[in-house]
């Protein structure tokens, strides 16, 4: 069964299907500008998230040893499958990322690409975080989550996301852009983030689990101070909520927002030995 229409398109594409929350990039300096991000070698295998109309896949796949498409849409995966039909090196998934292993289609290191619909944004980042990570990662996103993703502690924009993301990673803002480069125009700007893996990341892998749920409770009181939002997270009374933060080296009086990923990790390791 065909998807409903939800949208104009221009003549050979389908309709544009706005509960997907579909905006296509088609500036071609912004497409060159994002490629060149990725930093390829030529010799690299590529996952796409939501290629769409193909116009960043078809820069890609010259500097692409192995390119692989992950495409929700049935009626956009299937013009894919046509388009590359011919091409060996090029895959085609039809299915929504999140249910998709990264790792297992990429069958070894890859990179990572994506105009990622803003409406699932985070569970697309984090979903991209679980192991194996991508070598790179170069996203489209929108310009208030970019801004969330690389804040600094202490700022407005710092929250769950930047900590839980910048425990493992380094994210980097590299430019924004306008509605205008879109079809259609968003009613928002968009920016693109590059995320690489952290040599050193804050984390141990077996932590990681635990670290994003405490991480996501603590900013879920984020005006309050920790040594208030550790009895009601941990369910501790006020001495061990202190003595947990001060054996971390973290005043009691601090608040969520004025934490380091680093001393995220040290207060959950001195809860779990019992510190």
């Amino acid at each position: 069964m065909p998807p409903p229409r939800e949208g104009s398109a221009p003549r050979g594409h389908p309709p544009i299907r706005k509960s997907l929350g579909q905006h296509f990039l088609n500036d071609r300096r912004i497409l060159q500008r994002i490629v060149s991000a990725l930093e390829l070698t030529d010799n690299e295998t590529v996952i796409e998230i939501g290629p769409g109309r193909g116009s960043l896949t078809e820069l890609l796949l010259p500097v692409s040893r192995r390119l692989v498409l992950i495409e929700y849409d049935r009626a956009l995966a299937a013009q894919l499958r046509e388009r590359y039909r011919a091409s060996s090196s090029v895959s085609v998934i039809e299915a929504d990322v999140l249910t998709v292993d990264l790792g297992e289609v990429a069958g070894g290191p890859y990179c990572l690409v994506g105009n990622v619909p803003y409406y699932i944004t985070t569970p697309i980042l984090f979903h991209a975080l679980e192991r194996p990570r991508p070598d790179r990662a170069v996203y489209l996103v929108q310009r208030e989550v970019a801004e969330r993703i690389v804040a600094a502690p202490g700022s407005d924009d710092y929250g769950a996301l930047s900590v839980n993301v910048q425990a493992v990673a380094a994210p980097r803002l590299l430019f924004h852009v306008a509605p205008g480069s879109f079809v259609p125009p968003p009613k928002v700007e968009s920016s693109v983030v590059r995320i690489d893996p952290r040599p050193d990341p804050a984390i141990a892998p077996e932590e990681e689990i635990v670290f994003r749920r405490f991480v996501r409770d603590v900013f879920g009181m984020r005006r309050k101070q920790m040594r208030r939002v550790l009895r009601e997270v941990l369910h501790v009374d006020a001495d061990r909520a202190s003595t947990l933060l001060e054996s971390s080296g973290l005043d009691p009086a601090a608040r969520p927002e004025t934490l380091s990923p680093g001393d995220f990790a040290r207060l959950i390791r001195a809860a779990s030995r019992g510190s």
